[in-house]
C-alpha cells in the first residue's frame, strides 16, 4: 500500500510540474505579445541634383555612431528613398517606425549627439527644404493616409 500511495505522489507532483511550466509558458507568450506602441513617420525634402551621387555615396556608409544614435533613440525600420518627381526635380522620402514614448525627448537627444551633429553637417548642404514646410521642420512631415499591416 505504501509503495502505491509513493508512486501516486509522483503523479500528482509530475502532473503539477506539467501544469506550472504550461503555466508559466503560457504567461510568458502573452506578455512578449502585447502590442508595441509604434508610431510611424513619413517625410520629404528636395535634393539638389549635384548632389545626388554624394548624397548616396553617404549613405551608402552610415556612420556606425549615427546608426547607434537612431537606435537609442528608438527608430527602427528606417528607410529613405529617392525619385525625380519633376524633370530635374529630385525629393527623398524617408519613412520610419518609432517605439519609444517620448518622440520629442528623443528627438533632443538625437540632436544634442555631436556625431549626428557632424553627419547633418554633410547631408544638410545636399538638401532643399520643402518651402510649404512648417515652422521647425527641415524635413517636412506628412500625414499618413492609409495602413495595412
Amino acid at each position: 500500500m505504501l509503495k502505491g500511495h509513493i508512486g501516486m505522489n509522483n503523479t500528482i507532483k509530475t502532473t503539477t510540474i506539467v501544469l506550472a511550466v504550461t503555466l508559466l509558458a503560457f504567461y510568458l507568450t502573452l506578455s512578449g505579445c502585447e502590442q508595441q506602441k509604434i508610431q510611424r513617420y513619413g517625410s520629404v525634402i528636395g535634393l539638389r541634383p549635384e548632389k545626388i551621387e554624394e548624397y548616396k555615396r553617404l549613405h551608402a556608409n552610415v556612420w556606425p555612431g549615427v546608426l547607434d544614435m537612431i537606435k537609442q533613440c528608438k527608430i527602427r525600420n528606417y528607410s529613405i528613398y529617392l525619385g525625380e518627381l519633376e524633370k530635374d526635380k529630385y525629393y527623398l522620402f524617408s519613412y520610419f517606425e518609432y517605439t519609444g514614448d517620448d518622440f520629442d525627448a528623443d528627438m533632443a537627444k538625437m540632436a544634442a549627439d555631436p556625431t549626428t551633429q557632424k553627419w547633418w553637417s554633410f547631408c544638410e548642404p545636399c538638401q532643399s527644404p520643402i518651402p510649404t514646410r512648417k515652422e521647425g521642420e527641415w524635413w517636412a512631415n506628412m500625414e499618413e493616409v492609409f495602413h495595412c499591416e
